[in-house]
């Protein structure tokens, strides 16, 4: 049930729109009658305005006249914008005042004429009107301020001023787009005021840029001269500086110092490698003679000793001795004289040769020795010009400093001596070009108000208001008026719609028998005929018959749905179950000593039962008024009574309290086979449906269906209508019962 509860999209057409406006067209028409008047009588009211232009071209050359141009300008969106807001100024409007005395003439100009809210007089009865419903919403709230008499004064608006303002906010700029050229322009009653004044604002704007460009000057030239002076100072304390530093530190020749020692730690650098290559060789052919110093035949085989030509020299003499001996020896014995001779030139050889290498060994270890100190030195030196680097940059780097912000300083003295220069010969020049390309004409004709332009506004605005309100009131209307609302929203069939009555004095509650050939007894004919057939099975014996509120005519629905049955030739019994606010008895003349009420609480039988009201139907009025209507419907005797009468019956039909104001008809709808809601149309709202079918739902009770009671025709929209129309146009024509 909770579910069948929910709201649920709904499709918005062109016809929903087209129904909303014809449910509404009256204040569509009505809205649009008061726009369009209005806006026609304004119009054709109006005083004419007269619009005078002038055409002036703008240009912008960013070039000085001591500077080169190049033939282009820099592209600056935002520069005629500008201009414009200059030209709308007030210094630019207060100079038009006094360029034409118009605190002496402007009243002559104006008299008798509607400036359309330019005036002077406009303007201070506006402020005025304004100051005075401010004020009398304000003065029992706020007490009012005592004003010194400087603030008075300066309350006060001069005619000088109020003039100036009123020409500032009517003066109008537009570009021409793709040009540099602007209309300015100016609207008055009078066509000879808004020529005048739109050809002074544009003498006006050039006096004032060339104004502006004096001033800015002025300034400039102030600025740049204190500026010079002091760095006239900081260039005469840094040269001072700089001087200082050279004397303290012996800078003389510190530049060319600078470049030599990197070329000079480059050759030592080379030096020192060498050096320590040669020393690393003497080092290790030592190193290998050491090892083999007492073996001379080991020694002799070392390269540095063995390519000695020296002792290459003495190896041949002893090769040639010791062949000479071997060939002696095979002649002569040992001990003869000419092998003894031949021995000791031997042994005096290898003696030499043992010589010779021993001053090899000398000379190597010389060559090593003085390798090995050649590169301490050399290392010695490059460390201590790499220190003399070091201490030379830190004093350059210092010294550049120096020189650096004498140069700075220099530069920006020279620019300011040449830009003050400059300035004093440029002052009067302007980097803005001005030039009037058209002075403004007297105009022939008015450019306000444009007549159909206006009216056809009106139309519109007229349509666009009346349409407007019309689907705002419909936005705020929640309250149900087809069966499309209550269908698709809540999941409950419609089962009839019962117009509203055009005779307010007419007795409603037995439409049934005293009109049965009109169109409202046929609605509830059709409400009759929607129940029978609300159920496969068999239509429900026992219904409840209830509302949302008071007054939406479920008594009325309930009456005539019981009369209606009962004409079908089933018998059908009608209970006034309203314990508060009964409304049977009166309905059909009955006496309300004794009903439901009595039966109830025991005081009364069943012959509480009134028959042969009409044929077939019977009623039981409620009875006297209890105390406590709600306790009496929890009673058994209830429950009891209603599964009798629905044995003896063919259907029992309850007229019960509304459901939100009492909980007495949800007591019932327990015991009943099913229930029916009644609406009242264009008065139940959605927040109303949305509480009560809660309600019922939580307590699981059967709805069988709605209706919609009291629908204007006029306001349900065009498909209704005219349905309706022909509806009832077709049954007012049968004559059948």
């Amino acid at each position: 049930m909770n579910e069948d509860m929910m709201l649920r999209e709904k499709e918005i057409h062109l016809r929903d729109y087209l129904n909303i406006l014809r449910k509404r067209k009256l204040i569509v028409f009505s809205i649009f009658i008061i726009i369009f008047t209005v806006v026609l009588i304004k119009t054709l009211t109006a005083t004419p305005i007269y619009e005078a232009s002038t055409r002036l071209l703008i240009e912008k050359t960013d070039a000085s006249p001591l500077m080169p141009n190049y033939g282009y300008a820099q592209y600056d969106p935002e520069f005629l914008q500008t201009q414009a807001q200059i030209i709308t100024s007030y210094p630019v409007a207060k100079k038009v005042v006094k360029q034409l005395k118009l605190e002496e003439t402007y009243d002559s100009y104006v008299a008798g004429m509607d400036e359309s809210g330019f005036s002077v007089n406009a303007v201070v009865g506006w402020i005025k009107g304004i100051y005075a419903v401010v004020s009398k919403i304000t003065n029992s709230v706020f007490a009012k301020p005592v004003k010194t008499i400087q603030e008075i004064e300066e309350d006060e608006i001069s005619k000088v001023d109020s003039i100036a303002q009123m020409i500032s906010s009517a003066i109008t700029v537009e570009p021409v787009e793709e040009t540099r050229i602007v209309n300015l322009s100016f609207m008055s009653a009078n066509p000879e005021l808004a020529v005048m004044i739109a050809n002074a604002t544009a003498k006006s704007y050039m006096d004032q840029l060339l104004e502006m460009k004096m001033e800015a000057s002025n300034y400039n030239q102030k600025w740049m001269g204190m500026k010079g002076e002091e760095e006239a100072k900081k260039l005469k304390k840094a040269k001072k500086a700089l001087n200082e530093y050279m004397k303290a530190n012996d800078i003389v020749t510190i530049e060319d110092r600078v470049t030599i020692i990197p070329q000079k730690l480059a050759q030592l650098g080379s030096e020192l490698a060498r050096a320590e290559t040669r020393q690393k060789e003497f080092e290790t052919i030592y190193k290998i003679i050491k090892k083999s110093l007492n073996n001379f035949e080991e020694l002799e085989t070392i390269p540095v000793i063995a390519d000695d030509p020296v002792l290459k020299l003495i190896r041949d003499q002893i090769f040639k001795v010791e062949q000479n001996i071997m060939e002696q020896s095979k002649k002569y014995g040992h001990k003869h004289p000419v092998m003894l001779r031949v021995k000791s030139e031997l042994a005096i050889l290898r003696t030499k040769r043992n010589q010779e290498i021993r001053h090899i060994i000398k000379t190597v270890k010389n060559r090593y020795e003085l390798a090995d100190s050649n590169t301490r030195d050399l290392r010695g030196l490059l460390e201590k010009t790499k220190k003399e680097a070091v201490g030379l940059n830190e004093k350059f780097v210092q010294y550049e400093i120096l020189k650096r912000e004498i140069e700075n300083h220099q530069k920006l003295f020279d620019a300011l001596t040449s830009r003050v220069g400059e300035q004093s010969i440029t002052e009067k020049a302007q980097n803005i070009n001005v030039w009037v390309v058209e002075k403004a004409q007297l105009p022939q004709f008015p450019s306000k108000p444009n007549k159909k332009r206006n009216i056809l506004l009106g139309i519109i605005m007229g349509l666009f208001g009346g349409v407007g309100l019309a689907l705002f009131l419909e936005y705020l209307d929640n309250t149900i008026k087809t069966p499309d609302d209550i269908e698709e929203r809540y999941n409950i069939p419609v089962l009839s719609t019962i117009s509203k009555a055009k005779n307010k004095d007419k007795d409603l509650y037995k439409l049934i028998l005293d009109e049965p050939s009109s169109a409202l007894a046929e609605s509830f004919k059709s409400l009759r005929a929607s129940i029978m057939l609300s159920s496969s099975d068999s239509p429900p014996k026992t219904i409840l018959v209830t509302s949302m509120a008071p007054k939406d005519g479920k008594t009325t629905v309930a009456s005539n749905l019981a009369l209606a049955i009962a004409k079908s030739g089933s018998e059908v019994l009608l209970i006034d179950c309203d314990l508060r606010r009964p409304m049977l008895h009166q309905v059909f003349g009955l006496e309300n000593e004794k009903g439901l009420s009595t039966f109830i609480t025991g005081t009364s039988g069943i012959n509480i039962i009134r028959d042969g009201l009409p044929e077939n139907l019977s009623v039981i009025n409620s009875g006297p008024i209890p105390p406590n209507p709600s306790e009496l419907m929890i009673s058994k005797r209830l429950k009891d009574l209603v599964r009798a009468l629905k044995d003896k019956f063919d259907f029992v039909i309850f007229d019960t309290p509304p459901i939100i104001s009492v909980s007495d008809t949800l007591i019932m709808s327990k015991i009943v086979d099913a229930s029916l809601i009644v609406i009242r149309f264009g008065k139940t709202t959605y927040e109303m449906m949305n509480h009560g079918l809660k309600q019922m739902a939580d307590i699981e009770a059967k709805v069988i269906g709605t209706v919609i009671n009291a629908v204007d025709e006029k306001k349900s929209g065009y498909y209704y209508y005219h349905y309706n129309k022909e509806y009832y146009q077709y049954y007012a024509s049968d004559n059948q019962p």
